[in-house]
């Protein structure tokens, strides 16, 4: 299917980055998860089914069947910065499974995860079962965008030097598709018919499940992708992009800007 983005209104003030990220990781099979400092508390109906000391900040999970998988950022920095252990949780009783290593994850079928880590010299993808075994790797690492009725799993790369947006295939291949201008895009949001939105150095891009892409908007003209970061959120079928610009020369002042824009499928 093809869509069309019509804008519906921008605005852009100055001031801070974006806020602090919330504590409430979200929900995974009627558990809700909020971190707590180190500790990431799991309740049902408002009572405490479990608690986790992770020795690190939690900041993102990833539910699939009786495994939670838990990406942390570390109290201390150290060569790899703030990169915490991936932790693989049994999801009834909180207890540990492994201790794993990525910055993104996503999660499969089965109680199996991808966990993917880029700098010095690793750019990889590793699958992982349920006891935290790894059961195949690939030379690629981003964003993962897993689609359940094909076992296909797009990644929208983050990292490399020439990024694109691939298809992980059997054997440790990847398919490659299309190229991307900014080494760090923006966590995609992905539509009813699977379609991948992506902001690229400041335009977006419409990804389909043969990987090419198609324009949907350009919404700011970045030229030094380096002094920009965005965000993207769907709700209820409005796409919400927010782009924070560092100013040139004044590393502690931003203008953040925010563009709605309407989703409406293309016929024509």
């Amino acid at each position: 299917m093809k869509w069309t983005a019509v804008e519906v209104d921008r605005t852009t003030s100055d001031g801070p980055d974006f806020p602090s990220k919330s504590r409430e990781l979200g929900t995974v099979d009627g558990l809700r998860l909020v971190a707590t400092g180190v500790e990431l508390v799991a309740s049902r109906a408002g009572k405490v089914v479990w608690r986790h000391r992770c020795g690190a900040n939690p900041h993102t999970a990833h539910g699939s069947a009786d495994r939670l998988l838990v990406l942390t950022d570390s109290l201390d920095y150290h060569p790899w910065g703030h990169l915490g252990p991936a932790l693989l949780l049994r999801l009834d009783t909180g207890d540990r499974v492994a201790d794993l290593r990525g910055q993104r994850g996503a999660a499969l079928d089965g109680g199996r995860f991808l966990l993917g880590l880029q700098g010095y010299d690793t750019f990889d993808t590793w699958l992982h079962d349920r006891h935290g075994t790894e059961l195949a790797t690939w030379r690629t690492a981003g964003h993962y965008v897993p689609f359940a009725d094909t076992d296909d799993v797009v990644v929208v790369e983050c990292g490399n030097r020439s990024p694109s947006v691939v298809r992980l295939l059997p054997g440790g291949e990847v398919e490659r598709g299309h190229p991307l201008r900014e080494q760090l895009v923006a966590e995609p949001v992905v539509l009813g018919d699977g379609t991948i939105v992506v902001l690229d150095a400041g335009v977006l891009l419409a990804i389909g499940r043969d990987l090419r892409a198609v324009v949907l908007a350009e919404v700011l003209d970045v030229e030094d992708t380096s002094r920009f970061h965005g965000r993207l959120r769907l709700d209820d079928g409005v796409l919400k992009v927010t782009v924070v610009e560092r100013w040139r020369g004044t590393p502690l002042i931003y203008s953040t800007h925010h563009v709605r824009y309407a989703l409406e499928p293309d016929f024509g």
